[in-house]
């Protein structure tokens, strides 16, 4: 049976004047006509971080809408994806039966790019919240084309042709050591992880706007640089960028469905009452190479 294609009547929101916008009217459990995802779309790319409320999701209609932006990437920590739809990735404090963790529990405690570590990059990541604590959990975004428009001009000129090194396998095991509910990487999972290299500072493939591209969470080295100067150097960009003028914080509200780009904001995640539950799915749309 051909499915029906829905055209919908959406209001478009700002939520701050950094980044972020809110689409009112939107029911993604419906497919939708060609004319209202290219309203979705543009929004997307205009505001860097997109809201649509109250979407009740099945996991497999999560990924169809997604497939929509294009390809998804399936996530390296297998034992968190979502049974049967291994597109979705499960961020979670909820255990199984046996104790073992149903997702990540402390997923994104620090400012990052989704998977920046690999050769192509995802575009964007839609996280739904499935389940939502009462207070805390939000979500921190930072407007990485600011960051970059903002730098001094010789800080521009110093960082233009440069590259650094980002890589899963060492932030994981750094933030291991500081958290049990992470688990380990098996053997196999590392083999299939390696470290990529890209600009400092990368022009967004579908706005032509260049955004500052290094992040706490992933990258640990600058190519071509004594370590203790390149790592200064992070420092110092890494302080820039995630100053409170360039955020917007996201408070969930149960059943939001937030898509980020990933080409031009960082996230943060922050804590919550672990006494309660937060249960979240995520899909990645995949990118290309930064230039």
């Amino acid at each position: 049976m051909t499915a029906v294609l829905t055209k919908q009547t959406l209001t478009i929101r700002p939520l701050s004047d950094v980044m972020g916008a809110e689409v009112i009217g939107a029911d993604l459990a419906r497919p939708l006509d060609d004319a209202t995802f290219r309203t979705i779309h543009h929004a997307f790319i205009d505001a860097g971080v997109l809201v649509l409320r109250d979407q009740r999701l099945t996991p497999e209609q999560h990924v169809a809408f997604s497939k929509r932006f294009g390809p998804l990437s399936i996530h390296i920590k297998d034992e968190f994806l979502y049974p049967g739809v291994p597109e979705i990735l499960i961020l979670s404090n909820r255990k199984h039966p046996d104790g073992r963790p149903m997702g990540f529990e402390d997923a994104g405690r620090y400012w990052h790019s989704d998977m920046s570590y690999v050769e192509e990059p995802p575009l964007g990541s839609l996280l739904h919240g499935v389940e939502i604590p009462p207070a805390g959990g939000d979500t921190l975004f930072c407007n990485m084309y600011l960051a970059y428009e903002t730098l001094p001009a010789a800080t521009k000129a110093r960082i233009a042709n440069l590259r650094a090194r980002h890589s899963f396998v060492a932030s994981f095991e750094g933030k291991t050591k500081a958290s049990a509910t992470r688990g380990t990487l098996t053997e196999e999972q590392k083999r299939k992880l390696t470290d990529a290299i890209h600009p400092v500072v990368r022009t967004h493939p579908e706005t032509g706007r260049k955004a500052l591209y290094v992040n706490p969470g992933f990258t640990f080295k600058m190519e071509g640089m004594a370590e203790a100067e390149g790592q200064v150097l992070l420092e110092e960009l890494f302080a820039h960028a995630t100053q409170e003028r360039f955020q917007y914080r996201h408070r969930w509200k149960p059943f939001d469905l937030v898509f980020w780009d990933n080409r031009c904001a960082m996230h943060h995640a922050t804590t919550y009452d672990t006494h309660y539950i937060r249960h979240m799915q995520r899909t990645t749309v995949k990118g290309d190479r930064p230039v």
